[in-house]
């Protein structure tokens, strides 16, 4: 299990490479959801989402030779953009492998950053590709199954347990449970009163799936949100959540969609669907939790097109 020195650890790694976002009181949310409502705005981060942590500690973990031979990541999106930029920050070669499926976006960004791009079918011949990769002397970021990077994840918690000590839930999304491993450690050690939720999209139900079996297993992903879709969680992330985090919600992709829309509405900022999953999920928070619910939100990214915004919402009816 990751600890709290962990977290102290990678904040000292990453500091000055990295932005400590804001986490400021949001007073459209809070009327919207009838309670007060802070956000942890890590669509602010540099890259566009809370990858840059992880990917950072990661690549500054590394040895001489480690870094000289390059590194190689899976991703459907901002784990990607993260390892490319941070990468070429720190003059590493990067290879990333994305399946077709990813936002176009995304795979430019990886792509204008320098990085090498390896498309494939889907989410798992990319992750099937990685024991070739690493035959040819890469060293794997892994998105989420990797102590090094959930401490890196885990630095968000840290900061929101020390900018909000009013909070009596805090919701995380979940694609393979890197964040909310990280989070929950964080906010266990210096705020152990705090819930932490996790929230999935159907169709990317790999940590829901995991806690009613007992255990990581492959998952069908089906979800629009592919920065949500991980094909398993591992054990490591797993473990984290049984252990720590009080409940998985599982949301409709035309929830996180309209989500998405309220939080540009009435917290006038960008997100993708990945972090729009968080308001319905916090609705069904604040119904069990009352009235004295006080909610954390963690913002995870803002990597989404307009495009994109404007045809989930024909397809969903939101307009």
């Amino acid at each position: 299990m990751i600890g709290i020195s962990d977290i102290e650890a990678a904040a000292r790694l990453i500091a000055g490479h990295v932005v400590r976002t804001p986490t400021v009181a949001s007073p459209g949310l809070s009327e919207l959801l009838g309670v007060p409502v802070t956000a942890k705005l890590e669509l602010l981060q540099r890259t566009g989402s809370f990858k840059a942590r992880g990917a950072t500690a990661k690549l500054l973990s590394l040895s001489a030779a480690e870094r000289a031979a390059g590194v190689v990541a899976v991703s459907g999106g901002n784990h990607g953009i993260a390892l490319a930029v941070m990468a070429a920050a720190l003059d590493v070669k990067a290879t990333v492998v994305m399946p077709r499926t990813a936002p176009a976006r995304s795979i430019a960004l990886v792509e204008a950053a320098g990085a090498s791009v390896r498309l494939t079918d889907g989410m798992d011949s990319a992750f099937a590709s990685l024991p070739r990769l690493r035959d040819e002397g890469l060293t794997l970021v892994h998105p989420f199954d990797d102590p090094v990077v959930i401490a890196g994840q885990g630095t968000v918690g840290l900061e929101l347990a020390e900018d909000a000590d009013d909070l009596t839930d805090v919701l995380v999304s979940i694609g393979g449970g890197g964040l909310i491993a990280g989070v929950a450690a964080a906010l266990r050690a210096r705020r152990p009163a705090v819930r932490v939720w996790g929230v999935e999209t159907a169709g990317a139900q790999a940590m829901s799936e995991a806690l009613a079996a007992g255990g990581p297993l492959p998952v069908e992903v089906s979800s629009i949100v592919t920065t949500l879709s991980a094909p398993s969680v591992s054990r490591l992330t797993y473990d984290h959540a049984a252990a720590l985090v009080e409940e998985v919600l599982v949301v409709p992709d035309r929830e996180a969609v309209r989500g998405s829309l309220e939080f540009a509405e009435h917290a006038k900022v960008w997100t993708e669907p990945a972090a729009g999953c968080l308001l319905p999920a916090a609705r069904q928070v604040r119904e069990r939790v009352g009235d004295g619910a006080r909610i954390g939100l963690v913002v995870c990214g803002g990597n989404v097109a307009h495009r994109e915004i404007a045809e989930w919402t024909e397809r969903f009816g939101l307009g």
